[in-house]
């Protein structure tokens, strides 16, 4: 079974007493280890697309099921429970806790699931995006390259079986972007993670599997 398997979803909403349509019959399947790019202009669905992968959303028609549970089915509890066990979250600001070190911040999702040997696997997970040495660090002591590295090891501390990321890129120079793009290659390849990031750049799917191009709410042919 896919990872991530969304089927037919329609996504509508209200605004100012009008019916807006933000995704229409999207499907799409995500499979493990394997990297897609979610590509088009802002406005295009894109984020929408994001919210009802992690079941931080619901579709108004369709389903999206996460390794084979349907979100919509979930109550609030089995929902907080898939996120935090199967799902991992990279933002384009990072959003790592200022009065956190390195350490800490990578930890935090292990510590909330009260997972034994916490600091033990964020260390390694630390370690392995290159940042061993930096634990005791606070994040405005690090790049925004750096930033983005403790904030990837953070999604794949607990090794999720989805990864999302949300223009993990658009933050940084080309260089350091680059190296950010490879470190998500490598890791649905170390972890087999399936990895689905949004991006406005087609030149940032080079190194994904397959791109997926939307407009105006639908996937493109």
């Amino acid at each position: 079974m896919p990872i991530l398997y969304v089927n037919n979803v329609t996504r509508h909403y209200q605004a100012q007493g009008q019916q807006v349509t933000a995704l229409n019959g999207v499907s799409m399947q995500l499979n493990a280890g394997e990297f897609i790019a979610l590509v088009g202009r802002s406005g295009c669905g894109k984020s929408t697309l994001l919210n009802l992968a992690g079941a931080m959303d619901f579709p108004t028609t369709g389903e999206v099921s996460i390794d084979n549970q349907i979100t919509s089915s979930l109550n609030d509890a089995q929902l907080t429970q898939l996120r935090r066990n199967k799902v991992g979250f990279i933002f384009q600001n990072f959003q790592l806790l200022p009065t956190l070190s390195v350490a800490e911040n990578i930890e935090l999702p292990l510590l909330l699931a009260s997972t034994p040997n916490a600091r033990k696997q964020a260390l390694e997970t630390l370690n392995w995006v290159e940042l061993d040495g930096y634990q005791n660090r606070m994040p405005h002591q690090l790049s925004g390259g750096q930033m983005q590295r403790v904030a990837i090891a953070r999604a794949l501390v607990h090794k999720p079986k989805l990864l999302l990321a949300d223009e993990p890129i658009g933050n940084l120079d080309t260089t350091t972007g680059n190296l950010i793009l490879d470190l998500l290659r490598r890791a649905a390849k170390d972890f087999e993670t399936a990895i689905l990031m949004a991006t406005h750049s087609k030149d940032s799917a080079r190194v994904t599997d397959n791109t997926i191009e939307m407009r105006d709410g639908r996937i493109a042919p």
